[in-house]
This record gives C-alpha cells, structure tokens and sequence, in this order.
C-alpha cells in the first residue's frame, strides 16, 4: 500500500482545479499505485479547491481513496486567523510547515542567497524555533518536510543538523504528532529525503508515527520517490504508517 499525501493540484496558484487536471494526477497515482491520494494547497489557494468536484471524482474513482488536505504556512501571529479557516471546511488532515524565516522564503530558489550572506547555524536555530512554536500551536495533524531547512545543502557548523532538531522531535512526540517522510529533497539540490536518515532514527527511538508525500507541483511528479522513503524507513525499522479520515488517523502497513 503506497499513499502520497503531499499532491498540490494548482501548484503555486497557476494552475486550475477543474477536473481534467486532477483525472491527470489520479492517472498517474494509478500508474505508480497509489491505493491513497491527499490532494492539498497552500493556505493561500484554499479558496480555489472546489469541495464539490472532490466528491464528484471520488465517487467516478473509487479504486482509490482521495483525501483532502491543507498545508499551512505556519507564521507566529496567525494562530487564531488559522484556526477559524481550519474549523469552517472539511479537511481530512492539516500540515504544519516553515517556508519563511521572517518573512524570507528560504527555499525559493530567487533568495536562496542570503544563505552565503547569513550565518548558518543562526538559519538553523531560527528555523527550528519555528518549527517548534508550529508543534506547540497545536493546530496540525503532521508536521511536514521536517528539515527544509538544508534545500541548498547547507550544514550548520556549531552543531549537526540534527542537534537543532532534537528538541523538536521530543514535542512532537509528546504532542502525538505525525511527522512527513517527503521524497522532494530527492529532486532538490541537497539530494536528501526531508527528514535526514539521522533524523529520521531518532523519529523511530521515539515511536514518531509517519506518513508519506512526493511533494509533487504536476502529475508527473505523483509518487515521486516514494519507494525510496519506504526502502530507508523499513532500514530503519518502521512497520507502519498513518493515514488520515477527517482529521482522524489509522495506521496501515508500511509496504510497496
């Protein structure tokens, strides 16, 4: 049973959620056998999904199970703005993500600069701050591509990168938490699943439940690497992963 839940359908808000395009991404969840899809956007293009057409593709494809997610940007001051868009639709599953650094989107290839510029292991302690405050907010269900942070390959040098994420790992198990095994780290600079293996060993010491995401912006990149999060995790130990159902999860064999 193979599952990706990280299938943005609009991509960056360019493209439309009508019906063809998503025949194409549950065509291709077909061809790399998908037995569940979670469609989600940003918190910014939530407005463009269409509940409706959801209801009306599922029941046309019933061999597989469409989820319906949303991943939010997880800026500090926002929590109560949040919550309310949260409550209001219904959503299968929420991710907790960090894309900005106040107000610097780190891993948008235009500021990837300021990486050369900054001082690293100050990048990194800043990124899991937040990271952590998303974990405290208690809004979300998973907590995705853990350690984005290194996208361009850059390690900090008074600590390993583990070591800054550490103390995050410790609150998301203490908050039950879900945390994102996402292949995207393959087809990005620093070649690496997002969260590292070591990461990923300390998740599994801890008994961190995970899910799985392809992080995929077209149809093409559905189940993306997938196969690889699954061989690394079962190295590791994990016999299990979570799906979700309106918010409420169930545990599914880790297999391919």
């Amino acid at each position: 049973m193979l599952i990706d839940y990280h299938v943005h359908v609009v991509g960056h808000g360019e493209y439309k959620f009508d019906t063809k395009r998503l025949q194409s991404y549950l065509q291709q969840a077909r061809e790399v056998n998908l037995s569940e899809i979670g469609l989600l956007e940003h918190d910014e293009y939530w407005q463009q999904v269409d509940f409706d057409l959801i209801k009306r593709i599922q029941q046309d494809n019933s061999d597989i199970n469409i989820r319906l997610g949303l991943e939010i940007d997880f800026i500090p001051g926002q929590e109560l703005q949040l919550s309310s868009l949260i409550s209001s639709l219904p959503w299968d599953y929420l991710i907790g993500s960090v894309h900005f650094i106040d107000g610097w989107g780190f891993d948008h290839p235009d500021y990837k600069d300021k990486f050369e510029s900054g001082n690293i292991d100050s990048i990194f302690d800043q990124y899991y701050n937040l990271v952590e405050q998303a974990v405290d907010s208690g809004l979300f269900d998973i907590i995705g591509h853990l350690d984005l942070i290194k996208i361009w390959g850059h390690n900090p040098i008074k600590k390993s990168p583990y070591a800054y994420a550490e103390p995050v790992l410790k609150k998301i198990r203490a908050s039950g938490l879900v945390v994102e095994i996402n292949s995207a780290g393959l087809r990005k600079p620093v070649k690496e699943i997002y969260p590292s293996r070591e990461i990923m060993e300390q998740m599994f010491r801890l008994s961190i439940p995970v899910t799985l995401g392809s992080d995929a912006h077209n149809p093409q990149q559905v189940g993306e690497g997938l196969e690889n999060c699954v061989e690394l995790l079962k190295k590791i130990g994990y016999r299990s992963m979570i799906c979700f159902e309106r918010r409420k999860h169930r545990v599914i064999p880790l297999d391919l």
